[in-house]
């Protein structure tokens, strides 16, 4: 069964993503309100999945996926972001980042990143 950890500081846009994960099968997530909470309950092994928000307070989704990759560089991060601009695309490539899922976004969408990196 696959368990995911979502990072969103805006609780809407959380339960889209739950109900999304749930539509395609994925009833073990994890929330997160912001980078801070989301690195706290991270361990490596913990999680199959990461999708975070680009854009939060305190530690937004690039400090994330650089703290995550600190302690796991295999677990697929996924960036749910309105951030299309390509110098950011590009920095977060560089960090590490495993996908983009752009909002809005349809659960379809959802699943064929999941199916796409193994969840």
């Amino acid at each position: 069964m696959t368990k995911v950890l979502v990072a969103d500081d805006s609780s809407t846009m959380r339960k889209i993503i739950l109900r999304s994960l749930q539509a395609v099968g994925v009833k073990d997530v994890a929330e997160a309100a912001d980078g801070q909470e989301a690195i706290a309950l991270f361990a490596p092994g913990k999680f199959d999945l990461v999708l975070t928000d680009w854009n939060m307070p305190g530690m937004n989704g690039l400090e994330l996926l650089k703290a995550i990759r600190a302690q796991d560089t295999t677990i697929p991060v996924i960036m749910v972001t309105t951030e299309a601009e390509k110098s950011r695309i590009l920095e977060a490539i560089q960090a590490g980042v495993t996908d983009y899922l752009v909002k809005p976004f349809q659960p379809d969408a959802l699943r064929e990143k999941l199916e796409k990196h193994g969840c």
